[in-house]
């Protein structure tokens, strides 16, 4: 899977990089600036800033729909996960479990890849904006709909520190879920100290 641009003027293009610096937010991109503000966001001029094919597009022969996201917890201690890594050398269990429904909206049956991203924001080192935590095969019947789940231990919300240490910080988590790297349902969670 890859990302694939609008024009060969966006490489390099990839999912999981880093922050510009000038992050669009909320900001359409697809029109000229209309105040100071949206002025100086990165953007292209003559361009979509979006891939033509975002990763992970295109995995399946039909269409579906992403309900929304629901997490057992919205908030985790990055002193308890740090003590759950330590006290079994990253194969703890289950933290917190991400849930969604996914129902086949076509006219055929088919086999869809569910696909997981995380986003750690205001942690000690910059991180991906987004980055690929876990997917799951599904296959559907036309107007099935099955509840998907990933569970999460410590060690997806951790990282290689400043300090060389593998650990988690407190950190505003985004997770969504979805068919590729540009859509789906999110919902956040916060890690406190």
């Amino acid at each position: 899977m890859v990302s694939w641009p609008r024009s060969v003027g966006q490489e390099p293009l990839y999912y999981d990089a880093l922050s510009t610096g000038r992050p669009a937010g909320q900001i359409d991109l697809t029109r000229p600036p209309k105040n100071g503000d949206e002025k100086f966001v990165s953007r292209y001029i003559d361009e979509q800033n979006s891939p033509q094919f975002p990763f992970g597009y295109g995995l399946s022969y039909t269409s579906y729909r992403y309900g929304d996201l629901k997490l057992e917890r919205t908030e985790l201690s990055a002193k308890a996960l740090n003590e759950q890594l330590q006290a079994s050398e990253r194969s703890a269990g289950t933290v917190v479990s991400v849930t969604a429904e996914i129902t086949n909206t076509g006219a055929r049956a088919g086999e869809e890849t569910v696909q997981l991203y995380l986003r750690l924001l205001g942690t000690s080192i910059a991180l991906p904006v987004k980055a690929l935590s876990g997917f799951q095969h599904i296959a559907l019947a036309p107007g099935e709909t099955k509840k998907v789940t990933f569970p999460l231990g410590p060690e997806a919300f951790a990282f290689w520190n400043d300090q060389n240490k593998f650990a988690a910080e407190p950190a505003r988590v985004t997770l969504w879920v979805g068919p590729d790297s540009s859509h789906g349902s999110e919902a956040t969670l916060q890690i406190t100290k």
